[in-house]
């Protein structure tokens, strides 16, 4: 055999090799990728959920009598606590689907994320903004301390809602007399909290859509406001009371706008198929000093902040980029621990009810069990349908009286 054949054979076997092993990666990856697709996966991610929450809810309520001894220890607990919940969601955003996260910020601010506490604002455009919102906690260690304003519903949904009672989450009525009393003694509370805290706030008050947008900006027009593209009308009465009753506990504003790559429209569902999304967020510090504590010059400072946040959006829209330099910071291997442990917590009792029940043969124990099943699929199904967009509140789809003070 000549040099020159004897080398055309070794090239076509190290050819022939990598396109084994390319096969068996890619159809390793199809696998997994089917696997993630199934319903029955989905019904596990949801049953490890549900019941991990109520257990964790329980421990919650155990800790009401340790905070008649002591408030602040009763705080941190119900902090790991809360962290065992909302670290799942994060857990499969960040490992089971995949998801990416590129932060654009100042390098100098950089060094404080996690280091003190401060007001988040974020846009109010996808499914997962809150998901998203979360791994941003996660990723500077404020998850299980995080604050938002929410709805009073919430605080009666189970797991979700519990928790965040026991976290001493800010709930309001969406109606500024009621508001106006209730909100900010809760604000107040938090101003000898324990640890450092993040304060989510969606100014726009409820999710972007066409619908909404357009009764907004009828709104915009009526008071004289520049008109929003990618933005509803932010609501500035809840943004001035945040700022107002924090002072001197929070150090700063956090600007916040996420997108995704590629026009990408990331779903819950989607996540849980374990699609994987590019997610794109710029966050600018602004020390709390730099805003107005008169509500008229706050309300204009912040319809000004959104203009600001309409154009950079408009300018993502066109380049794909956010300006400035660009980090990614890494996923935490805590989460997955996490996840994991809760999942070994509560599914082995399942396999051991499986397995009685089948080996049982009673027609009775199989209908229980074919019950149970299709309760808790309902309730994925449940859970999975309030993430939609469509599926959202009606807050902002009427069309609110013109405002003299320039807030609303």
């Amino acid at each position: 055999m000549t040099h020159n054949s004897w080398y055309v054979n070794k090239k076509i076997m190290f050819t022939f090799r990598v396109n084994v092993v390319f096969f068996r990666l890619s159809w390793r990856m199809g696998l997994l990728s089917t696997l993630k697709s199934l319903f029955i996966c989905h019904l596990i991610i949801g049953y490890v959920f549900l019941v991990s929450g109520l257990l964790i809810n329980l421990l919650q309520v155990c800790t009401l009598p340790v905070g008649l001894v002591s408030k602040q220890l009763a705080r941190r607990i119900n902090i790991r606590l809360g962290y065992c919940i909302a670290s799942q969601v994060v857990a499969v955003l960040e490992w089971w689907s995949g998801t990416e996260c590129t932060l654009y910020t100042d390098p100098k601010s950089y060094p404080l994320y996690g280091k003190e506490n401060a007001i988040v604002l974020l846009n109010h455009n996808f499914e997962i903004d809150f998901l998203c919102g979360w791994t941003f906690c996660e990723r500077f260690g404020v998850l299980g301390s995080s604050k938002v304003l929410a709805k009073q519903e919430l605080a009666y949904v189970p797991v979700i809602g519990w928790m965040w009672y026991f976290l001493e989450i800010v709930f309001c009525k969406r109606k500024w007399e009621e508001d106006r009393r209730l909100v900010a003694q809760s604000l107040q509370n938090l101003r000898d909290y324990p640890e450092n805290y993040w304060f989510l706030l969606f100014c726009e008050g409820t999710r972007f859509t066409p619908e909404k947008h357009q009764a907004s900006m009828q709104v915009a027009e009526s008071k004289g406001l520049p008109k929003l593209k990618y933005h509803l009308l932010p609501r500035t009465k809840g943004f001035w009371m945040t700022v107002q009753n924090l002072r001197g506990t929070v150090s700063a504003v956090y600007d916040s706008t996420l997108n995704f790559r590629d026009n990408e429209t990331p779903t819950m569902l989607g996540v849980l198929n374990g699609k994987k999304y590019h997610a794109d967020l710029y966050v600018r510090r602004i020390p709390l000093e730099l805003i107005p504590e008169e509500e008229k010059e706050c309300a204009a400072w912040l319809h000004k902040l959104y203009q600001e946040k309409d154009e950079l959006q408009g300018a993502y829209e066109k380049t794909g980029l956010f300006p400035g330099p660009k980090t990614s910071p890494p996923r935490q291997l805590r989460t997955l621990m996490n996840w994991l442990f809760w999942s070994c917590v509560v599914l082995y009792p399942l396999g051991l009810m499986l397995t009685h029940v089948i080996s049982s043969g009673s027609a009775l124990t199989i209908i229980a069990a074919v019950v149970v099943s299709s309760a808790a699929s309902v309730a994925v199904r449940w859970m999975i349908g309030q993430t939609e967009i469509g599926k959202g509140s009606k807050y902002g789809n009427r069309e609110v009286p013109p405002n003299t003070n320039g807030s609303s």
